[in-house]
């Protein structure tokens, strides 16, 4: 059987032999480090590619993400909540202001 190396089995251990990593198509530019350096590495772990190496910043990147658009939907129902509430003490305003005027007309 004639197959290609695996993560774990890699087809050699020799860097220089294995198959360049591509950059990512959907990786921003300037994200990661141009080259990886492969010392202190096992063989097992030699052919991984970018993308798994930076799968744990990609992660807390999309849950940053995520919290700072919780954020700001939680800060738009704030000041929604203030409008509402400002509106409400502009109408008592106005209606206090024609009951007086009103009154002053009547008298």
């Amino acid at each position: 059987m004639n197959t290609a190396g695996t993560i774990d089995r890699p087809l050699t251990n020799d860097p220089t032999k294995q198959a360049p990593m591509k950059p990512s198509t959907y990786e921003p530019t300037g994200s990661a480090i141009e080259d990886l350096t492969m010392t202190g590495v096992t063989g097992s772990r030699q052919n991984r590619t970018r993308e798994m190496q930076l799968q744990p910043e990609a992660l807390a990147r999309a849950h940053m993400h995520d919290r700072l658009h919780e954020a700001a939907r939680e800060r738009q129902a704030v000041r929604l909540v203030v409008a509402r509430r400002m509106q409400r003490r502009a109408e008592r305003a106005s209606l206090r202001a024609r009951r007086a005027l009103a009154m002053a007309v009547m008298q």
